[in-house]
């Protein structure tokens, strides 16, 4: 598994915390608090659509 930098989890309230990170390459990665270890990957810009989406409370449930 690529070296990932994981940035500070985010956590809504009454849902799962998760976090974002990103490798050397620019390659972007979305897991579960606790289970780092198996993370989805895709795109930078996919995942951040994805996440100002669930911060806007567009797909709250998809967590």
């Amino acid at each position: 598994m690529p070296q990932i930098t994981w940035e500070d989890p985010f956590c809504a309230e009454g849902n799962n915390c998760f976090r974002l990170g990103t490798d050397t390459s620019g390659n972007a990665y979305i897991a579960v608090v606790g289970q780092e270890d198996r993370p989805i990957t895709d795109s930078l810009e996919a995942l951040r659509t994805l996440i100002l989406d669930i911060k806007a409370g567009k797909a709250d449930h998809l967590l």
